[in-house]
């Protein structure tokens, strides 16, 4: 098992389960910082590692006119800024070449969105930053597709690579999750985060954005870290019914604390049962 280290962060093995969270995209500086403070003292007093996530910029929304973020300049410094306050490792998405520079300079690990998961480019491009890459498994692939996605990253010489389950198409405006995939996707040898939230999207659902079914967010959780899973992906918010992007499959901020314990306890009986590798027979 590769493991992959993001500062003081691991992940890989039977190491606890690291949180992935934060807003789908940044919608002003201030809402950012709280939600980082809030996460970041939820995570603390759980001891829990945490790496925060917000989009800069969310290219590839469903209608030309939904809110897409602040932009790569803005938004950078916003994260910059959450880094610097929290001292937590931030991570975003990265869809074109033209950002890798910026972002790399930035973020502690680059994050290739689903949609792109199959783009050669993008993929040799993060790669070379020898950055952490977090790589999002298409809503049409199948597991053992991501395989391509991997070695065109590491066609670079990076290995330090996770792989992301966010859930697969299954007819119109519907995702479903096979948790055999995360057991699939680790024995290639790299780290598997399960995203939680995107999974329970309704892509295109409301018509000209995507709606989705955040009640089903905390049996998927469950469910993902009783196979022994190496990060978990939460999308939070303050009020998820006012948020700019993604609100229908988000998080409200108060309810992380206690679902996060209770994943924890999941995640800890399978992995101290001695069971640390999902591809256990």
């Amino acid at each position: 098992m590769q493991q992959v280290n993001v500062g003081p962060v691991s992940f890989g093995g039977s190491k606890q389960l690291v949180l992935i969270a934060g807003p789908c995209a940044i919608e002003d500086e201030a809402l950012t910082l709280r939600i980082a403070e809030g996460l970041k003292e939820i995570t603390t007093s759980l001891g829990c590692e945490l790496i925060f996530k917000a989009s800069y910029d969310k290219a590839n929304r469903t209608s030309v006119t939904s809110f897409r973020g602040l932009g790569v300049d803005r938004g950078l410094r916003v994260l910059e800024r959450v880094s610097n306050e929290f001292e937590l490792p931030i991570i975003s998405d990265v869809h074109d070449v033209s950002q890798m520079d910026a972002a790399a300079a930035v973020l502690d690990v680059l994050q290739i969105p689903a949609f792109l998961s199959r783009q050669t480019d993008l993929l040799v491009a993060a790669g070379q930053t020898g950055k952490p890459i977090n790589l999002k498994k298409g809503q049409f692939l199948a597991p053992w597709d991501i395989q391509h996605g991997v070695s065109k990253i590491a066609s670079t010489g990076n290995e330090n690579i996770l792989l992301t389950e966010r859930g697969v198409s299954f007819g119109y405006n519907n995702l479903v999750v096979d948790m055999r995939s995360l057991v699939i996707m680790r024995e290639m040898g790299y780290p598997v985060v399960f995203d939680a939230t995107h999974s329970v999207q309704l892509p295109g659902g409301a018509g000209g954005s995507s709606s989705g079914q955040r009640q089903y967010v905390g049996a998927l959780s469950r469910a993902a870290a009783a196979t022994g899973i190496d990060g978990l992906f939460w999308e939070v918010h303050e009020d998820p019914d006012h948020a700019l992007c993604d609100g229908a499959n988000s998080l409200p901020l108060k309810q992380v604390k206690a679902l996060l314990q209770q994943i924890l306890e999941f995640d800890a009986a399978f992995k101290q049962g001695g069971q640390g590798d999902i591809s256990d027979d």
